[in-house]
């Protein structure tokens, strides 16, 4: 699957999928990490090796279903992280 970039000057959504909005900001710090938002619930993930920062309001059968999502997407994400902020100097 290949997954396109959707550049805002704020927030690059890295891919929505199964309804999860994936992004970073733009601004935004290392380590490579990713923001998880669907509905009113919202998640962050370091990349590199996959492991949760923060939940707020995702049951755990969701977060298994992020933490398969961002595994099967793990290099994808990186690379556009690493693409949009080596451009972004």
């Amino acid at each position: 699957m290949q997954l396109k970039v959707k550049k805002t000057k704020d927030m690059p959504t890295v891919f929505t999928l199964f309804g999860y909005r994936f992004w970073f900001y733009g601004n935004d710090h290392t380590p490579i990490h990713i923001h998880v938002k669907k509905g009113g619930s919202m998640a962050k993930y370091n990349i590199l090796p996959i492991s949760l920062v923060y939940n707020h309001g995702f049951k755990p059968s969701e977060l298994k279903m992020i933490e398969a999502i961002l595994e099967d997407n793990e290099e994808v994400i990186a690379q556009h992280w690493n693409t949009f902020f080596n451009n972004a100097k």
